[in-house]
């Protein structure tokens, strides 16, 4: 199938999948309109209120999914020799495409600065009460760059998770997560415990996504009541810096990766796990996506033991797309509040995009759901940012999609790369697309 065609269908997927949140986004924007031109100030309030829940309700998930999440897909690797075999492998490509990312997303956003027209709509006192925040948590740990790192380590778990300071979270977890891999069966109680919870969780994420057409009707309305037509006009550049990210990402940067570490054609793989990618736009969730994903993989000539072990963990643990999308979201978010932005802020947003998206549960928002992990390094809550909130919140299901499907394509990426390395991939069947079974 013709390439301009898959990018239909993957359109196309994604419309019927989610025309209840499109539909919110372009009815919230004319009701939002209608009630800037027409004050109703008890309307304003109920889709302010309707707007502030949705956000709230995604808060209040974060812990609980970061926690289980990472639990699970540390104890999936066991302590055998896979671990040390592709386990290293796979920890330095993941790493290193992040880092690319993040890197590509604070570049681009620094350049063209999307939330620098943001700052007009908002209130001053809110802006002045964000830029104090900040300064003094950039005051605090620039005094020391030790004290930075010295914060991460918790001295109380439960008192970080009190306070819902996520960094010393992920970190007491990731060594309580290892030390489980390794005690071997003895673990299996506390696992199925967070397995348990992960599944609840999961479930309350999903009936949270059943608010979510409402969510983003409200959030949308609200903000176009606030700050007119004019609002679409300026996330678009937001848009358009993600979307140029994003391609440059896929289209330069996966191609040139597989080309340095294996002997891998990008086209050749693209065209592979074209099925898992087009699902992937579709669904926004590469954790539905990642039966497909490894289908298309296992069929079309990398091993059953590369797979199984390198897409499982990428669905748990490697956003890429992610993290280039926070990075950008956060730097929008610095401007827009008109935050001061120095070297050792950006560093800061930078290494925290990186550890936000490696917490990151693969479902539709969950890139914008742990974006309260960088905002908590930055001296932030979100509820200081409601209206920037709002503006994200307008777009968020459509770079949602186009994240998801980088997401997917790295998580191939990385496992094509590994298979090469580990002589784990049949080439007569890669390179060979007649001859691909159809995937189930």
């Amino acid at each position: 199938m013709k390439l301009h065609m898959q990018i239909l269908i993957a359109l196309g997927l994604g419309l019927k999948r989610n025309w209840h949140i499109f539909f919110g986004i372009i009815a919230g924007i004319f009701v939002g309109v209608f009630l800037h031109n027409h004050p109703n100030m008890l309307v304003d309030n109920v889709l302010t209120f309707i707007g502030q829940v949705f956000i709230r309700l995604i808060q209040m998930v974060v812990i609980p999914l970061v926690v289980s999440a990472i639990i699970i897909g540390i104890t999936s690797i066991g302590d055998n020799k896979q671990l040390s075999k592709f386990g290293s492998k796979m920890i330095l490509y993941y790493g290193i495409l992040t880092t690319i990312a993040v890197t590509i997303g604070t570049v681009l956003a620094l350049l063209v600065k999307p939330g620098a027209d943001a700052a007009q709509y908002i209130a001053s006192n809110v802006a002045t009460d964000v830029q104090a925040s900040v300064a003094a948590a950039m005051n605090d740990q620039e005094g020391n760059i030790l004290n930075l790192f010295l914060s991460f380590i918790p001295s109380n778990p439960f008192e970080a998770v009190a306070t819902g300071n996520m960094v010393p979270i992920i970190l007491f977890v990731v060594l309580f997560a290892l030390a489980l891999a390794k005690v071997g069966d003895v673990n299996r109680p506390i696992v199925s415990f967070f397995e348990s919870v992960f599944a609840a969780t999961m479930k309350i994420t999903d009936w949270i996504m059943l608010f979510a057409a409402p969510g983003v009707f409200a959030l949308t309305a609200s903000a176009c009541a606030s700050f007119g037509g004019g609002i679409l006009a300026m996330i678009s550049k937001y848009l358009l810096v993600l979307l140029a990210g994003f391609a440059i990402q896929m289209f330069m940067i996966y191609p040139l990766f597989l080309r340095c570490f294996s002997k891998v054609s990008a086209v050749i793989l693209f065209s592979a796990i074209a099925e898992a990618m087009m699902v992937a736009f579709g669904t926004a969730s590469s954790s539905a996506t990642l039966p497909l994903t490894i289908a298309c993989c296992e069929k079309r000539g990398i091993s059953h033991k590369i797979s199984s072990f390198v897409l499982p963990l990428g669905a748990t643990l490697n956003f890429d797309g992610t993290a280039l999308l926070q990075v950008v979201a956060v730097l929008f978010l610095v401007q827009a509040y008109q935050v001061p932005l120095t070297p050792f802020l950006v560093i800061e947003i930078a290494i925290l995009a990186i550890v936000a998206s490696s917490t990151c549960a693969g479902i539709p928002g969950g890139g914008l759901i742990t974006i309260a992990l960088i905002l908590n390094g930055m001296g932030l809550s979100p509820e200081q940012l409601v209206a920037g909130f709002a503006f994200l919140f307008t777009i968020e299901r459509i770079t949602d999609m186009f994240r998801t499907m980088l997401n997917v394509t790295s998580d191939a990426v990385v496992a094509a790369t590994i298979a090469d390395n580990e002589n784990e991939i049949n080439y007569d069947l890669l390179n060979n697309p007649q001859s691909y079974e159809d995937i189930a």
